[in-house]
């Protein structure tokens, strides 16, 4: 009977084994690697013959049936551990408080009466060492966009979304100013450090958590990507999930959307022209008819706005910037003036960019001059900038858009600059491609918000349509 019993385990287990390599070749065909069916076949064999028992002998069978060039090695060995684990959970550092004497159990429950209630409830979490829940994994996953996430080259990126998600800076730096509260409050340096060495593990292994979590999901959604890809399912894509062939798809669908929109607007300003009675142009008319009014005058509605547009240009922000002033080269003829600005770490005016008629070019100048990197990003500067060489571009026939982030990297913020820049426009659009839920840590979105008119959500390219298209009724 315990035979029977281990024979269908194995068996279970070998129906798992067998799913997950489908997986992992649809995963590596998704990732360009070319896995013809005789090689899948041949997978199939090598694991028969060698079996499972011995993990690293499978992935050496694996790798050495279904990887013929060696460019694709590590494309491989990223995938592997993903769909067949990495053999070892993540260490944690276990409970710092097992080991407190009453006298510092008491000093560490005074130190963390301090705290927010939200934040406390993490802090102690982290301390006792627990790890997070599929559940909770889960939900991150949902809230940053993971699910639809096909390109492993954005694990690590949406990993920190996730920990971002869950205030993780806050905690870590929440953390910090506890262990020094604590040594001022009497605590040995050596239990202190003894502390912070376990809780600095247990973040890691929560983080390595998520790394894994996130990576195993990505790994799974390359595994049932449907070939050709469906532009629609890439216009709901958030941008941060977009490789670089699917931005190249979308680069050229920008140019189709923003003809649509062209022509919309052209529309709505040709049924524009007849609008209220002009009764001073319509009596002037009358004259030539001895007061009688034959011709009736209208005023003319069309009203070509004046547009102030600041982008972010950084890492985060680069490709919806780049597809924002895609959308505003194409409806130049739609706006009586553009002044366009970018930053990173400080502003560039960028509207003598647009004066040429090929906006590829253009944009790329403006990249090119302004390279990502590893540098960060500092709004508050570049809106200091602002102020000292551009603020008469703003009055009150002006709308003011920023497309940012709102990331400031602790930064000042330089509010009152925006607030001048706010006052002084007729209107402030922002469009921010993160949503509300993750407007904490080194964000000033919750600041800026207040100054602006309107905050709009800009995640992917149908998003950014709708604004572009909202913001261009409202304007026309």
């Amino acid at each position: 009977m315990q035979q029977n019993g281990q024979g269908q385990a194995q068996s279970i287990r070998g129906i798992q084994n067998g799913i997950a390599i489908l997986q992992l070749i649809a995963a590596l065909r998704s990732s360009g690697v070319r896995v013809s069916l005789a090689e899948s076949a041949e997978a199939f064999s090598a694991v028969d013959l060698m079996g499972i028992q011995d993990r690293e002998e499978f992935r050496l069978s694996l790798r050495a049936t279904l990887i013929k060039d060696l460019k694709d090695m590590p494309t491989f060995e990223k995938l592997f551990p993903l769909f067949f684990g990495s053999g070892q959970p993540p260490e944690m550092g276990g409970n710092p408080s097992d080991e407190m004497t009453p006298e510092e159990a008491q000093m560490w429950a005074e130190a963390m009466s301090q705290f927010a209630e939200n934040l406390r409830q993490r802090m102690e979490r982290l301390m006792n060492g627990e790890q997070l829940s599929r559940a909770e994994l889960e939900a991150l996953g949902q809230l940053v966009g993971l699910n639809q996430a096909e390109n492993l080259n954005y694990q690590n990126w949406m990993s920190q979304r996730m920990m971002r998600a869950m205030a993780f800076p806050e905690v870590q730096k929440a953390m910090k100013e506890l262990m020094e509260q604590l040594k001022q409050m009497g605590m040995s340096r050596e239990r202190v450090e003894q502390m912070r060495q376990m809780i600095q593990q247990n973040m890691r292994g929560i983080q390595e958590q998520i790394e894994q979590f996130a990576g195993e999901r990505i790994a799974e959604n390359l595994s049932e990507q449907p070939r050709g890809e469906n532009i629609d399912n890439l216009m709901n894509r958030p941008f941060e999930a977009l490789s670089d062939s699917d931005k190249q798809l979308l680069q050229r669908e920008v140019k189709k959307l923003a003809a649509a929109l062209r022509t919309r607007i052209a529309l709505r300003q040709k049924r524009a022209k007849s609008g209220q009675m002009d009764a001073k142009a319509t009596i002037r008319a009358s004259l030539k008819y001895n007061g009688v009014p034959m011709e009736i005058k209208f005023r003319n509605r069309i009203h070509k706005p004046k547009i102030v547009v600041i982008c972010d240009v950084s890492t985060s922000m680069r490709f919806c910037s780049e597809l924002m002033l895609s959308f505003l080269f194409a409806l130049q003829g739609q706006v009586r003036k553009t002044h366009a600005f970018a930053f990173i770490d400080h502003l560039e005016s960028i509207s003598e960019d647009f004066s040429g008629s090929n906006a590829d070019e253009a944009i790329q100048s403006v990249l090119w001059r302004m390279p990502s990197g590893h540098y960060n990003t500092d709004l508050g500067h570049a809106l200091s900038n602002f102020n000292d060489e551009y603020m008469d571009t703003l009055n009150s026939g002006t709308t003011l858009i920023i497309v940012g982030d709102g990331r400031n990297n602790y930064n000042d913020p330089r509010l009152d600059i925006f607030s001048c820049m706010s006052r002084r426009s007729t209107r402030t659009i922002w469009l921010n491609p993160e949503p509300e839920h993750l407007w904490h840590g080194d964000s000033d979105m919750a600041k800026y918000k207040p100054l602006c008119n309107e905050v709009l959500k800009v995640g992917n390219l149908r998003e950014l349509a709708n604004a572009v298209d909202d913001l261009m009724t409202f304007l026309s």
